[in-house]
């Protein structure tokens, strides 16, 4: 089974076909080639330093959010 994130482009580096992307407040360098166009703003979907695909925004936040809560519930537990 895997695991991929999405995380939020913040910038390219359009020679090197790779991006800086934010997943909450860790960022990373991940490849693009794998994807289409993309642009700084977009989410993309994370595995293994790779962008699988581009996701719609209101997808990535409300997975973002899932995440979130769950990492919470995960501290609340005795």
């Amino acid at each position: 089974m895997c695991l991929a994130i999405p995380g939020e482009i913040l910038s390219i580096d359009s020679d090197a076909d790779t991006a800086v992307v934010a997943v909450g407040e860790v960022s990373k360098s991940v490849s693009l080639a794998l994807v289409g166009e993309v642009a700084v703003g977009d989410y993309v979907l994370v595995h293994v330093g790779y962008a699988l695909e581009r996701l719609d925004p209101a997808e990535a936040e409300k997975t973002l959010a899932l995440f979130a809560e769950m990492g919470g519930q995960a501290e609340a537990a005795p």
